[in-house]
């Protein structure tokens, strides 16, 4: 297995990671990133097939469990119940019960409401130049979940902020002040929730909290703390990787000059600059995989934005067509972890791009965007526009 070496925190890697995946590609089935002292998967077979392997998983070993530092324990209080960092049995039951409330009909009639959103948002759009992340991306998915949940829109801003403090923790160059900051975000998001599941435990409304409260599986319920967590999962995947999603999305539409939105120009937005890069996998038992051999207890990573840009894949990968066909593509996963949001995900994309295309049909970049450093994460530090 080739070692390369290349900080993810890097500038040059920041603004453009794509040519340092088409190196590490070239390099085999799977690389050793020196950086981060793991293997890594790249092509797009590749980490599919580790998505779905069985004998790997989210879940640590026992013997790679670590004490959990006095500064975060209410962090990692929180995902000790989070679907995303569990495997079957417990993952199993805990994703039944919110698929069981997370239903396609809720999300389906979501749809005149985003419309509505978006309209309003549009006709709000200041003369000028703007930042159209804060205007719009960061809007539009935080106070849609914020609704489907049964939370105060007036809250948006609380709930942007705790959870951008909490998702610092997955990023490359995390230091103390980002721990601290996420620990204290993560007590005040528990706290915000408690106070919602307890009243909408008395009061059932109709709400995604109140159908988890109900939802049943077999018998099986969720636990207060179970319920908690996975609010908190929901409403941080439910708009963090959206707001990268959209903005991503409208920076290659302007680049490109296409106004034209469709699912298959969804997809080939997601594909093409997927706001999550990388997703790691323990191994559970020795084993060998694309020729390399691992042992329990070793960790696998998975570039979900190098396997987006496969060639083997996607015939010319980096070139932007909107009606593209191909297998589909890794930025919400695979595997028992594909992304639970992925539906809202799309339709929210779908009518966001949209309804900005068709009401702002002068809206044009007004400087050269850039992308924020925050790896594994991919996703513009603001994006300055004119829409008049």
């Amino acid at each position: 297995m080739q070692k390369l070496t290349q900080s993810p925190t890097d500038a040059a890697f920041v603004q453009d990671p794509y040519p340092f995946y088409d190196r590490a590609r070239a390099a085999g089935p799977l690389f050793h990133w020196t950086d981060y002292d793991m293997a890594c998967a790249v092509g797009h077979a590749e980490v599919s097939a580790i998505l779905r392997e069985r004998r790997m998983g989210r879940e640590a070993p026992a013997e790679r469990a670590t004490d959990v530092p006095d500064h975060l324990a209410a962090f990692y209080a929180c995902e000790a119940h989070s679907m995303l960092e569990l495997e079957p049995p417990a993952h199993t039951r805990l994703r039944k019960l919110v698929l069981h409330a997370f239903t396609s009909r809720r999300i389906n009639a979501l749809a005149p409401e985003i419309e509505a959103l978006c309209h309003r948002l549009i006709d709000g759009f200041p003369q000028g130049e703007f930042d159209l992340l804060d205007a719009y991306a960061r809007q539009v998915p935080v106070i849609i979940i914020a609704r489907l949940m049964g939370l105060p829109e007036s809250r948006a801003d609380d709930l942007l902020a705790w959870s951008n403090a909490m998702v610092g923790m997955y990023q490359a160059g995390r230091t103390r002040a980002m721990e601290d900051a996420a620990e204290l975000a993560t007590q005040a998001f528990c706290d915000f929730l408690a106070v919602y599941v307890a009243e909408k435990r008395r009061t059932p409304g109709d709400d995604l909290i109140s159908e988890l409260i109900v939802a049943e599986q077999q018998g099986e319920k969720l636990t207060t703390e179970e319920l908690i967590s996975t609010c908190i999962l929901l409403l941080n995947a439910g708009h963090e990787a959206t707001v990268h999603s959209l903005g991503n999305a409208v920076k290659t539409l302007l680049e490109h000059d296409h106004r034209e939105i469709d699912a298959p120009c969804v997809e080939e937005l997601l594909r093409l600059d997927p706001p999550l890069h990388m997703f790691t996998r323990w191994v559970y038992e020795d084993l060998e995989i694309f020729g390399q051999r691992f042992e329990r207890g070793d960790r696998i990573a998975c570039l979900l934005g190098a396997a987006n840009r496969d060639p083997e894949a996607y015939p010319e990968p980096h070139r932007f067509d909107p009606a593209r066909k191909g297998p589909a593509h890794m930025g919400f996963g695979a595997g028992i972890h594909f992304c639970v949001g992925a539906p809202l995900a799309r339709l929210e994309m779908r009518v966001a791009l949209s309804q900005l295309m068709r009401h702002c049909p002068e809206l044009r970049l007004a400087e050269e965007p850039r992308y924020a450093d925050l790896y594994h994460f991919h996703g513009l530090e603001r994006l300055m526009v004119r829409a008049f």
